[in-house]
Order: structure tokens, then C-alpha cells, then sequence
């Protein structure tokens, strides 16, 4: 029997845990022990947790408010807000339209990596893992197993069953799983990590600051990091929002999802910076990010490593948790938008919204190899549909709800919304967040990201 009324988490915790599995993904994991690297390392996590408890808070708790205000998911949230703001709906549900298949596609790569540590075949993946991979997204092999759309199609599958379910009885319930196994998981591996010979150089590394690498980069890169980790400008936090009850401590609930997403972010840098820093001989400049450190630098570390196969097989079934539960929020997300559009049942829309994900992931699954000669903006398709969402109508979304907030409906709106529940004791911080300096450092992560695609920075 289909839904008849909107769905909600139990409580706080399953509220917490969902959000917090939609915050911790691949970001966490392959761009965040990246940045901290390059950046002095504590250095970058000391201006990560400013951000984190300032700006990050800021569009967290503003983004759930206006879900659980409105009930709705971001198209309907936004209009009705303000209809003159409905347009900025549209722009927010195009965000995860975009994302979830080309995510979909990177969770069928992490699963791919999974069955081969887990079949014995770490050794081969690491002997030669810069070819292994390639060939791999390239469709330079013959066989089902070689092909990466068949582990896209998996990933595409996994993530649907779970939407499927529900709020309730499924979105909660497998992020009640996997969120714990996914941190005992990164302490584990990280035990593992600093057990390498020069591992504890590495967390040395890693945890004490160098102010010699400060620079504007430093807090670009952070602020950015933390930006796209946190799901925010996705439409995500609004629809989960939609899902909260009304006695559930709104604030106290955003303190947690942010301990939880920081505190992976800094549990992973602790389980890939020390080994990888110790495999390269300390040399930091060496910790690169994106696929290239999960898929080519990483296998080649865990064979180094005692029982480094077994090590492997852990690692990424922590990934593959963490894409997954990031990917259910995505996908949930524009079931959300579908259904409060068109009135449609769970069932018929997740079947409908995943054949949808499935055809147009098919151009990322294939965009290293039948249609690699195909580009935009000089890009293959994955890396064009992450530029366009992450770099470009993310920063755009976000700094037009500041506006919307901070001076059309006003920054009251969203504390009325919090107070229900408990007291904003962060309600002085919000609003002049929300008003001045959140509107600024949006629009400088918009600035520099397309200085940094037209390669006149680095971050």
C-alpha cells in the first residue's frame, strides 16, 4: 500500500544518523586527507572546525528549518516560502538530478574493488594499479565482470531497495547500520595505516600544524571541502528536514550530524595520510586526491601492509558504505521531489526515478571509453556533471538562500522554526551568518572554483 501521508524518522537519532550518512561520502574520504596534506595538515583541520561550527552550521540548520517548516521537499519548500523564490527550487532538485547518477556510477567502481579484494585479488589490483584501474573505466577488457556498467547497475539497485522501503523502515534503519560499522571500520583501518613502518611519522604529520603553508588556499580549500561534504545546496537537508518531527531538538540534531562529519573527515585523514606518507617516503606532495588515491595509490599502499588483502577488502567496504548512504540520500531526495510534484506513489517513483538515473549514468559508466571522444567544456561527462553541480548551481543555490533568508523572509523565520523544539542559543551567530559573511564566502567558492577550472588557481 502506497504512502498516503508524508513520512518521518522515529526520533532524533535516526534523523542524525541519516543525515550525517548523507554528509559522509566520497568527499570524506578521497578530497579531505587531500587537502589536509597539501594545506599543513592541523593547520587545515584547526580552520575546518571554524568553519565547520560557523558557516557550516549556519546553511545546515537553515536548509533542515526550512524543511521541517514547510514540510515539503525543495521545489514546493521554496515557493512556498516565496513564490518569487520558486525558480530557486527548480535550481536546488537539479543539483542531485545531476549527481546521483554520475555517484552511482563511482559506488559501482568502489563495489567493483570490493568483490577483487574480497575474491583474493589484491595483489593483482596492486601490481599494476594504475593499468588495472584504467582499463577498468576505459571498457578495455571483454567480459561481464570487466564492465563497469554492471557494477554501476549493482550500485544503482543496492541504493533503490533501501528508498524503496521507506523513511522509516528503510533509509533509517540501514543508516542505523551502517553508520557504526562505517566508524569502527575507520578506526580499525587506521590502527592498520599507523602499524606501517613511518606510520607514526605520517600522524605526525598530519596533527601538528604547519602555519608555513597558511595561505588563502588554505581556507578556500576548507571551506569548499566542508561546502560539498556537508550535502548542503542539494535539496537533501530540506527533504530530510520535511522528515524531522516537530519535539525533535532541531540544533542539538545539526551539532551531531557536524561532530559526525567532521570527526570522519578527521578519522580518514588519520587512516590514509600516515601509510600513504610513509609508502611515498614522506613526501606529502605525493598524497593526491579523487580516484586516483582510492583506486591507483591506495591499492599499492595496502600491499605493503601486513594481511594488506584483508586491509583492502575493509577499506572498501567502508567506502562502499559511505557512497551508499550518501547516494540513498540523493536518490530519496528526487523521489521527494517527484512525489510532491506529480502525487505519485514510493514505488512507482523510485522504479521510475532509478530507470532515469540508469539512462543517464550510462554516459558517465561509458565516458572514459565508447564515449570518451565525446567532451563538454573540454570534459568527460562524469567530470562535467561534478563541475556543473559542485562548482557552479551548488555555490549559486546556497547564496541565494541566504538572500531569501536573510532579507526576505528574515533570519526569524528559521529561529521561530528552531525554538520550537529548544532554545537557539546560536540565533546571534545565525543571523549574522546568514546575512553577511555566509552570502561572501559562497560567492567566494563560486569565484574560485571557475578560476581554478580555467586553471588560473589552485586549490
Amino acid at each position: 500500500m502506497e504512502e498516503k501521508q508524508r513520512s518521518s524518522f522515529s526520533g532524533r537519532l535516526g534523523f542524525v544518523l541519516a543525515a550525517a550518512g548523507s554528509a559522509v561520502g566520497l568527499g570524506n574520504l578521497w578530497r579531505f586527507p587531500y587537502l589536509a596534506a597539501k594545506y599543513g595538515a592541523g593547520t587545515f583541520l584547526i580552520v575546518y572546525v571554524i568553519l565547520s561550527i560557523t558557516f557550516g552550521f549556519t546553511l545546515l540548520v537553515t536548509e533542515i528549518a526550512i524543511g521541517r517548516k514547510t514540510g515539503l521537499s525543495c521545489i514546493q519548500a521554496y515557493k512556498k516560502l516565496d513564490k518569487r523564490f520558486s525558480f530557486l527550487g527548480w535550481i536546488a532538485s537539479a543539483v542531485p538530478m545531476i549527481i546521483v547518477p554520475y555517484y552511482c556510477v563511482i559506488g559501482g567502481w568502489v563495489i567493483k574493488y570490493f568483490a577483487g579484494y574480497l575474491s583474493g585479488a589484491g595483489s593483482k589490483i596492486s601490481s599494476d594499479s594504475e593499468g588495472y584501474f584504467n582499463n577498468f573505466i576505459t571498457v578495455s577488457e571483454s567480459g561481464i565482470a570487466s564492465n563497469p556498467m554492471f557494477w554501476f547497475v549493482i550500485f544503482v539497485v543496492l541504493t533503490a531497495l533501501v528508498v524503496l522501503f521507506g523513511v522509516e523502515k528503510g533509509i533509517e534503519k540501514v543508516s542505523k547500520i551502517m553508520m557504526p560499522v562505517l566508524v569502527v571500520l575507520s578506526i580499525i583501518i587506521a590502527g592498520f595505516s599507523l602499524s606501517v613502518e613511518g606510520g607514526l611519522d605520517g600522524l605526525k604529520y598530519y596533527l601538528i600544524p604547519d602555519f608555513s603553508n597558511f595561505s588563502i588556499n588554505t581556507i578556500l580549500g576548507a571551506l569548499g571541502q566542508l561546502f560539498y561534504s556537508m550535502s548542503l545546496a542539494m535539496g537533501i537537508m530540506i527533504t530530510y528536514g520535511s522528515y524531522m518531527k516537530k519535539d525533535v531538538d532541531l540544533e542539538k540534531s545539526v551539532r551531531q550530524i557536524e561532530f559526525f562529519d567532521t570527526g570522519i573527515a578527521f578519522i580518514a585523514g588519520a587512516m590514509i595520510i600516515p601509510a600513504v606518507y610513509a609508502f611515498n617516503g614522506g613526501d606529502p606532495e605525493k598524497i593526491n586526491a579523487g580516484p586516483g588515491l582510492m583506486f591507483i595509490t591506495l591499492p599499492k599502499v595496502f600491499e605493503t601492509m601486513p594481511l594488506g588483502n584483508f586491509v583492502g577488502a575493509l577499506f572498501f567496504v567502508l567506502v562502499l558504505f559511505a557512497a551508499l548512504t550518501s547516494s540513498i540520500s540523493l536518490l530519496e531526495t528526487v523521489v521527494s521531489i517527484f512525489q510532491d510534484k506529480f502525487g505519485w506513489g514510493r514505488k512507482v517513483t523510485t522504479i521510475i526515478v532509478s530507470l532515469g538515473v540508469i539512462a543517464l549514468g550510462t554516459l558517465s559508466c561509458y565516458g572514459y571509453g565508447p564515449f570518451a571522444n565525446v567532451k563538454l567544456l573540454g570534459m568527460q561527462f562524469l567530470d562535467f556533471f561534478d563541475f556543473i553541480s559542485n562548482s557552479i548551481i551548488m555555490p549559486i543555490v546556497a547564496f541565494l538562500t541566504c538572500i531569501l533568508i536573510g532579507y526576505v523572509t528574515g533570519p526569524e523565520i528559521i529561529s521561530e522554526e528552531v525554538c520550537i523544539s529548544s532554545p537557539f542559543r546560536r540565533k546571534k551567530l545565525h543571523k549574522i551568518m546568514i546575512k553577511v559573511i555566509a552570502p561572501l564566502l559562497l560567492l567566494a567558492i563560486l569565484i574560485s572554483q571557475i578560476l581554478s577550472y580555467f586553471g588560473l588557481i589552485t586549490i
